[in-house]
């Protein structure tokens, strides 16, 4: 059996972004960073998208440098543009929780 599950903590990156789409469908998707030591140091960058949040999630909100926790799959999207066709990696949450704690 396969497993597609992602489990990340990191920071919130920027404000997140609440859309409406024209099916009624809405969506949060949030920027979230994410460092790493080892094999190398870096910071990452990763979209985070949860569909269809509850209202409470809205309202909370986040802002930026907030400690995130998110549980997830990761999806390939793609899309066309005049370039030819184009596509991202993006976390697609089932859950996502915030805190305003750095020791977290």
């Amino acid at each position: 059996m396969d497993l597609n599950l992602a489990v990340l903590k990191g920071h919130l990156a920027a404000p997140p972004e609440v859309r409406t789409l024209d099916g009624g469908s809405r969506l949060i998707r949030y920027l979230v960073t994410a460092r790493a030591e080892q094999p190398r140091r870096r910071v990452d960058v990763l979209p985070v998208t949860l569909w269809d949040p509850p209202e409470e999630q809205i309202e909370i909100g986040g802002q930026p440098g907030d400690r995130v926790w998110a549980t997830a799959t990761i999806q390939r999207r793609f899309w066309g543009e005049s370039v030819g066709r184009r596509s991202r990696l993006e976390l697609v949450a089932d859950q996502v929780c915030f805190g305003r704690s750095e020791s977290g």
